[in-house]
């Protein structure tokens, strides 16, 4: 483990307290777990942007030709201005 010395404006300090004992946990397990979250939240974007570099269309549509064709499920459908844009790209 590490030490860390942390500045805090007062009233930050204050509602990280509050809610720390209203999970009933230490301050510093809840700053622990919120910088834990930042980071996943943020390498998890890295790693998409990675994967979106490497991406294609040609791979792209060969991925979508894998999805069998079927009705929407009630409330999947697309905007019927979608669809007539989709049309007219696919011509």
């Amino acid at each position: 483990m590490s030490t860390l010395s942390l500045r805090l404006p007062e009233s930050l300090h204050r509602k990280l307290a509050e809610v720390a004992e209203r999970e009933g946990i230490s301050l510093n397990q809840l700053i622990s777990s919120a910088a834990a979250e930042k980071l996943a939240a943020l390498m998890t974007e890295e790693y998409l942007e990675r994967r979106a570099a490497r991406a294609t269309r040609r791979k792209f549509d060969a991925a979508l030709a894998k999805v069998p064709s079927a009705k929407a499920l009630p409330g999947d459908e697309l905007p019927a201005e979608y669809r007539k844009r989709s049309r007219r790209r696919a011509v």
